[in-house]
This record gives C-alpha cells, sequence and structure tokens, in this order.
C-alpha cells in the first residue's frame, strides 16, 4: 500500500505560506485593539502556533480562520493588557507606528488621536468597532468571528460610535495641513518664540507624555494654553538641544524628536478643525522608540 500522506515539510510550508501571506493584515486588526507592538507580535506568534498545530484539509478559508485565531487571542491580550496599564507608571499612550516600516496598519482608525479614544472603550466595543470600521466586516461576520450574537455586535458597535462621537468625533486633519501645523510648532518651540506658539495652539489645548516612569516627564494630562506655555518655556534651553525631522507615523505627518544622536521622543499633534493643535502626544519612553528606525527619516 502506498502512503500518501504529504511529507511534513510540505505541511509545514503550506502554513508558513497562508500565514505570511496575511500577516499584515494580521498585524494591523491586532495593532488596532492593542495599540503595542510587543504585544501585537505576541499575538502573532501564537496564531502562527495554532495555525500550525491545525489540520489544514478541514479549513476552507485560511484568511477567515486566520483571523478568528488572531482577533480573539488580540481580545484576551488586550483583557489583561487593561489591567496592567492600570499600574503604568504616568500615562499610557500606544506605540507609534512608521508608516514605512515592515508593518501596515489601517490609517482611518489608527490614526493617534482615535487609537488614544479607542483605549476608553470596552474590550468588546474595541473590536466591534475596530472589525466594522476599519476592516468592514458586518455585524454577522463579527458575530461568527466573536462567538457573539448578531444582536449584541449590533448594541457593542452603537455604544462604540456613541462614546467615540462624544469624545472626538469622526474628524481628521488633511495631510498637507497637518504637516505645516506641526512644522510650525517644532520651529516655535525648538525656536523659542512664545508668539508663534501661542498662535498654533488651541486655547484648550493638553498635553499627554508618555514616559514610561522617566523622571521630569508629567505624569497626568496638562491642560490648558496657558500652563503649556509656561512648562515648553521652561524647557526652551533644553528645546534648543534637539533637532526634529517630519515623518510619517500612523497613517500622518508627525515628528520624531533626536538628542545626541537618538531617538529622544515622538510627537504627534491633533488639530482642531481650524488647525489649531487641541493634542501635543509626547512619547519619550525608549521602548516605545526602538521601532523608529532611521530609515524613517528620509522622508523629510
Amino acid at each position: 500500500m502506498v502512503d500518501v500522506t504529504p511529507p511534513v515539510t510540505a505541511t509545514l510550508e503550506d502554513a508558513t505560506r497562508d500565514f505570511e501571506a496575511h500577516r499584515k493584515l494580521l498585524f494591523s486588526m491586532a495593532y488596532n485593539m492593542l495599540g503595542s507592538v510587543a504585544d501585537v507580535e505576541d499575538v502573532l506568534q501564537e496564531t502562527w502556533l495554532a495555525w500550525s498545530a491545525t489540520e489544514r484539509a478541514a479549513v476552507d478559508n485560511p484568511r477567515a480562520y486566520l483571523v478568528r485565531i488572531a482577533v480573539n487571542t488580540a481580545l484576551a491580550r488586550l483583557k489583561r493588557a487593561r489591567r496592567d496599564r492600570e499600574a503604568y507608571r504616568g500615562l499610557w499612550l500606544p506605540d507609534p507606528v512608521a508608516d514605512d516600516s515592515d508593518h501596515t496598519i489601517r490609517s482611518e482608525t489608527a490614526s493617534y488621536a482615535m487609537m488614544v479614544v479607542l483605549e476608553a472603550l470596552t474590550p468588546l466595543e474595541r473590536a466591534v468597532f475596530v472589525l466594522q470600521e476599519a476592516f468592514g466586516y458586518s455585524h454577522p461576520e463579527i458575530a461568527d468571528i466573536l462567538g457573539r450574537t448578531h444582536e449584541s455586535v449590533r448594541q457593542l458597535a452603537h455604544r462604540a460610535k456613541v462614546h467615540i462621537r462624544d469624545r472626538r468625533g469622526y474628524y481628521r486633519t488633511d495631510p498637507a495641513t497637518q504637516r505645516v501645523a506641526t512644522e510650525r510648532f517644532l520651529d516655535a518651540a525648538l525656536g523659542g518664540d512664545l508668539n508663534a506658539l501661542l498662535a498654533v495652539l488651541a486655547p484648550d489645548v493638553a498635553m499627554w507624555t508618555d514616559g514610561g516612569g522617566r523622571k521630569g516627564t508629567a505624569r497626568r494630562v496638562v491642560t490648558g494654553r496657558d500652563r503649556i506655555l509656561r512648562l515648553i518655556s521652561s524647557g526652551f534651553r533644553t528645546l534648543a538641544e534637539l533637532s526634529a525631522r517630519i515623518v510619517d507615523l500612523n497613517g500622518a505627518p508627525a515628528a520624531i524628536v533626536r538628542r545626541d544622536g537618538a531617538e529622544f521622543a515622538a510627537l504627534i499633534l491633533d488639530l482642531d478643525p481650524d488647525g489649531t493643535v487641541r493634542t501635543i502626544y509626547t512619547v519619550v519612553n525608549p521602548d516605545k522608540l526602538h521601532g523608529l528606525t532611521p530609515t524613517t527619516y528620509a522622508q523629510s
């Protein structure tokens, strides 16, 4: 009797080919849900292990199967991450992702400001919102992925949309306007020009700083133009030692700030419809900057 069982190497090759064909999609989904590149890489590893152990002859649609594994793995990890982030030293902000990296994100919902707002949703609300708004899944499809009823998914989607509308809305800045505002802010801050800073900041501007416990970084959100002007002006001498380049992070112009030849901070601005800065996001936690490689700087 002839043994027609496929060689193990062929099976693994097929599994690898299918997984790699969908890796960027899975990364994008998990990143939209988690906001942490390290957590996303763990999700992809767990997804691969589950997929490589699956009898693929019984899988009609590898993409759908992989998405179900990755989304539910990310959902479980998000629930644990929420508890960990409550103990985080200071403000927690998502990892910025460079658009020229090996990863692909859906910028419509992975804009940095939207990623921050998504942190306020429950894990299930976030999963439903991401699947529907970023990836175009219908309520029945999402219900199948998450193992929920159609009605519960509809309610989750409604709650998520109401929360986002109340917190921020769906306004998204034109990239050219975003770049100009970022350049004006950098020129004013690094050049020590208070009048120029006053012109670019909205009256109710807020500053978020994720330092990962680094000494000297604000542990709470700083609000109000006067307070932020005083904070920035107090550091003008230090700011003069920095350099910055405009790059694309999370699908929009932002800045990488460098000191002594190394990445010091990622700076992302969120704008009001009139073009003034309503939120300043500054990531100085070095663990969140290592993925922003020097190749990124060629964009400006």
